[in-house]
């Protein structure tokens, strides 16, 4: 089976699922749609109307308003995953530990690992196997630079990622790409040089700060971090 899993890091989209050399996404959807949409925290319609799945990070694009009002309301899952790291590094510090620590559990990137292991056999062996990572755009995907960082299948092998060809996005899929493509280019350039106007420009680019007031404002916490 292969999924088509495409756009950025954190900012994809399932467009297809590969069983027998039939995409069989409609099913997919059809079958588990409501347990899916349950778990990315989205509603159903939503995939239906996309005929795609967002990774659970668009959520924070499809659904900001109710995702704002819920932190408000919550301790920011920023502070909640700094305390998890602190006390994984404390438990790190007794060389007896030799068992996953249940507290890493709450920290998330599951299946992390099992990605990671992946990705070096098959570096390593030169399998040629299939899998989806971030790599250089190149001309795979529309709309994008040729240096911009796309995720999506691959071949790997030891002369690195080589993409699948892949169809042009959508227009409503590319426009969020492009705008938070626009942010990342712009946010490099300003970390490279230390300008804080350009780091302004890239947070009023970020489709989730946009405003010149308030990208003003993030910036002036940045600094003080």
């Amino acid at each position: 089976m292969l999924v088509d899993q495409v756009g950025l890091n954190h900012l994809t989209w399932i467009r297809s699922v590969w069983l027998d050399g039939r995409d069989v996404l409609a099913d997919v959807l059809d079958r588990f749609g409501d347990e899916l949409a349950e778990e990315i925290a989205l509603p159903r319609h939503l995939l239906d109307d996309l005929g795609a799945i967002p990774s659970y990070y668009l959520r924070y694009f499809y659904a900001e308003r109710a995702v704002i009002e819920k932190q408000r309301q919550e301790q920011p899952r920023a502070a909640v995953v700094a305390e998890i790291e602190q006390g994984l590094l404390e438990l790190y510090r007794d060389p007896s530990v030799d068992t996953k620590p249940e507290l890493l559990e709450q920290r998330g990137g599951a299946f992390y690992s099992e990605a990671a292991t992946q990705l070096l056999a098959a570096l390593f062996s030169d399998s040629g196997e299939t899998l989806v990572v971030d790599t250089r755009n190149g001309d795979t995907l529309a709309g994008l630079a040729a240096d911009d960082v796309v995720e999506l299948p691959a071949r790997v092998g030891v002369s690195g990622a080589t993409p699948l060809p892949q169809r042009p996005l959508a227009p409503e899929l590319l426009g969020l790409v492009q705008h938070v493509a626009a942010y990342e280019r712009i946010a490099a350039q300003a970390a490279r040089c230390g300008d804080n106007e350009l780091a302004r420009m890239a947070l009023m680019t970020n489709p989730l700060v946009r405003e010149y007031a308030l990208a003003g404002e993030l910036l002036g916490q940045l600094r003080d971090v």
